[in-house]
């Protein structure tokens, strides 16, 4: 081991011990990179300086940990992956009498990717002349960075990152709120924000029949997405699907468990028994 490996391993303990963060979770590539960025920022070169800095700066952890999480998305990212859930999985999870949805975001960052999702299942049951049945519909949407969270629980966007969005779902699903444009009312409380760090702690609830989970497990190191896989194949309920993004892929044990359904999207399925 380098000294410099040394110092970084050094710094990951303080930092892990400190704030919680579970660093170990984590690609050190990603997480070199993103230390990096605050190292920068305050202006100290090396772990040892940085590490000295936190220690005297409770503010400076909160900022490392804003940077060390990854908030990549907008609504209606990757257009296949969700038209294929507009088309295929919402009519057959809401189709029926019974029908209904619970899904978890994981990783969902400020909110774009379970309100993309709620307001698909509004505009499926409005067109079906069902939208009482809203109330059918649960996305329990997580994360780890506080920033994202706040943002996901206003559902307030700039009017730009509706871009990608079909326009007749932005026109019907969300209203003006000063300069930004909110999701309605009826669309937003069906989503329930909540803190989880995926790497460490266990699903909110079971007996899923959806999870979305994509571009996330990509920054954990093997281990840990072998263990996040067999959580979401464990908190999926019989004949549940599971989305991930297009550059990950099953593996481990929860590949035994459930059937790649779509290879393009990345969707999977429990079996029904």
């Amino acid at each position: 081991m380098t000294d410099d490996d040394a110092a970084f391993a050094l710094l990951s303990r303080q930092i892990t011990t400190a704030s919680g963060f579970a660093l170990a979770a984590y690609k050190d590539k990603c997480i070199r990179r993103r230390i990096a960025v605050r190292m920068r920022a305050c202006g100290v070169h090396t772990y040892q300086d940085y590490g000295a800095l936190l220690a005297g700066s409770p503010h400076e952890y909160e900022r490392l940990r804003d940077a060390l999480t990854i908030n990549v998305t907008r609504f209606y990212r990757n257009a296949e992956t969700w038209s294929l859930i507009r088309r295929v999985l919402l009519p057959e999870l809401l189709g029926g009498p019974r029908g209904e949805l619970r899904a978890w975001s994981a990783g969902c960052a400020s909110g774009e990717e379970p309100y993309t999702l709620v307001v698909l299942a509004a505009d499926y049951l409005d067109r079906e002349g069902r939208g009482d049945e809203l109330a059918r519909v649960t996305v329990d949407a997580t994360d780890i960075d506080r920033v994202s969270l706040e943002r996901a629980r206003a559902g307030c966007y700039r009017s730009e990152g509706l871009a990608e969005l079909p326009a007749d779902l932005a026109e019907r699903y969300f209203e003006a709120a000063g300069p930004c444009r909110r999701v309605v009312e009826r669309a937003r409380r069906r989503v329930l924000v909540r803190h989880l760090d995926l790497s460490t702690e266990p699903p909110p609830r079971l007996e899923y029949n959806l999870i979305l989970c994509r571009n996330v497990v990509i920054y954990f190191d093997r281990a840990v997405q072998e263990r996040v896989f067999q959580i979401f194949a464990g908190a999926l309920a019989p004949g549940g699907f599971l989305v991930l993004g297009k550059v990950e892929t099953l593996f481990g044990p929860a590949r035994d468990r459930l059937t790649l359904v779509d290879p393009r999207e990345r969707i999977y399925r429990r079996p029904s028994s």
